[in-house]
């Protein structure tokens, strides 16, 4: 469901969210998840290994992973104790590993092994929500989808294009501004400018070319 706004205000909100999207391709012309996959179930299992930790660990867990596990099949009958040595690292280890092996089980009594490119398929998988869902959609399948982290809450606020806080809210309106050929590009660049620029705590606003767009009160002149 797309935000109602009268004509006027739909129209002169999309202009500018259609302003602040161009200003973000010219300072990430190519852009894509940092996460290393060689096909759609990798990247499903390394998106749920990343929530609470960085891209680069996950990519320094996942090659051992993978080559212990090279497909659903296999993961889905690991001992957990073993996989739950090697996601260690990552954080919430016990968690992240009852969810990867849940959902590659899943994968191969359910789909036959093959990762569904649909969303009310992929959040049916235990420990799949709908930002992690839209990640593999986008990257993986090439399907218009966006995914709401903090890092796109954080920036789609203080731009001023959502009032929202809840991330289905928020993707609500954000698909409503701009273009459906144009979802899959937006929430990485999102996320790269938040934790190049409009970081949480210190952003730096100075040097921000959306400065003047920005009606974010709390934003540093």
């Amino acid at each position: 469901m797309q935000p109602v706004l009268p004509p006027a205000s739909a129209s002169s909100s999309r202009r500018r969210a259609a302003r602040i999207l161009s200003r973000l391709k010219l300072r990430y012309p190519e852009i894509g998840t940092a996460l290393d996959y060689h096909d759609p179930w990798q990247l499903l299992v390394s998106t749920v290994l990343s929530a609470q930790t960085t891209d680069e660990n996950v990519n320094r867990i996942t090659p051992v992973l993978f080559t212990r596990f090279p497909t659903p099949f296999d993961l889905a009958e690991a001992n957990p104790e073993e996989v739950e040595a090697i996601v260690f690292s990552s954080g919430f280890y016990r968690q992240k590993t009852r969810s990867i092996l849940a959902l590659s089980k899943a994968l191969v009594e359910r789909f036959n092994g093959v990762v569904p490119n649909d969303l009310d398929a992929l959040v049916t998988l235990t420990g799949v929500g709908r930002k992690t869902a839209s990640v593999v959609l986008a990257e993986a399948f090439r399907v218009p989808a966006i995914a709401v982290d903090t890092h796109v809450r954080r920036v789609a606020r203080r731009l001023d294009l959502t009032e929202e806080m809840d991330p289905v809210k928020i993707e609500r309106d954000l698909r409503g501004l701009y273009p459906k050929k144009e979802w899959s590009g937006i929430s990485m660049r999102f996320i790269q400018f938040g934790r190049d620029v409009c970081d949480a705590r210190r952003p730096l606003c100075g040097e921000c070319e959306l400065n003047r767009i920005c009606r974010w009160p709390g934003k540093r002149v």
